[in-house]
């Protein structure tokens, strides 16, 4: 189960430079049921999602390069590649009546800076373990927009977008 949320970004963080960056490229087989396949750096996958928004089922397989590229030049729309930087979130902040012991959360803002024909586009994307976490989850200041909620910002449908 895969459950996060979505965020516009306000400004971008002053060291991002000293955060771990990965350079992702994915395509997609078919967008209903989502079907994609992902390289990460030197990694690859073949994913299934299920339907939702915030909360959704998903499936990674692991693939060899020579089966990633075979299932490339199958894919539907657009190649969406983008720089993904992991931005430890240092003490999460949750709505009031949300008790959780600070020590036993591990959150993470995924960074998203996409590349053309997406450019400038940038997404944050934050996963917790339960739909409650994410719920009561107050974003960093920095952090804009809450897109969870708006179809227009999952890759499936950025990967049909006409440019």
């Amino acid at each position: 189960m895969e459950i996060e949320r979505k965020f516009k970004t306000k400004e971008l963080p002053a060291d991002l430079s000293s955060y771990c960056c990965l350079f992702i490229e994915q395509a997609y087989l078919c967008t209903d049921p989502v079907m994609r396949i992902r390289r990460q750096d030197d990694e690859y996958y073949l994913t299934y999602k299920g339907k939702g928004l915030m909360a959704r089922e998903e499936y990674n397989l692991p693939l060899n390069k020579a089966a990633y590229e075979h299932l490339l030049t199958k894919a539907d729309g657009n190649i969406i590649s983008k720089k993904r930087f992991l931005i430890p979130i240092k003490d999460p902040v949750f709505a009031d009546g949300y008790d959780v012991p600070k020590e036993s959360v591990n959150l993470k803002i995924e960074l998203d800076i996409f590349e053309p024909p997406f450019a400038p586009l940038i997404i944050a994307e934050v996963e917790f373990p339960d739909v409650e976490m994410a719920g009561a989850f107050i974003p960093p200041a920095w952090l804009g927009e809450d897109v969870t909620n708006n179809p227009e910002y999952h890759n499936s449908n950025l990967s049909r977008k006409i440019f």
